[in-house]
């Protein structure tokens, strides 16, 4: 059973992957660290959005960042992020049942 912290923690960090741009940073970052300009254009989205949407994720250890030279790269921050996405990922995929 989750106490409470842990329920309000979790719930948070769902409510952040609720934002469907958020949850594709997130998704996009999964097997290799991408710079802040390619999850733009990925995206769609401006850069500056990108950035802050990031900085949300990072600030809820979903995402971490690396630097190289003048740019900066990220990627999922664990396994355990990664796990949670492709399982679901696929959960979304399965036929209903019934």
């Amino acid at each position: 059973m989750l106490d409470a912290d842990q329920a309000t923690q979790l719930a948070e960090t769902f409510h952040l992957l609720g934002d469907a741009n958020r949850l594709r940073l997130v998704y996009a970052c999964l097997d290799k660290p991408v710079s802040v300009h390619d999850l733009a254009q990925q995206l769609g989205v401006s850069s500056s959005l990108v950035s802050h949407h990031l900085r949300l994720l990072r600030a809820a250890r979903l995402v971490r960042k690396e630097k190289r030279g003048r740019q900066v790269f990220y990627q999922a921050a664990d396994e355990h992020v990664r796990c949670v996405l492709r399982d679901m990922t696929e959960h979304i995929e399965e036929p209903e049942e019934g």
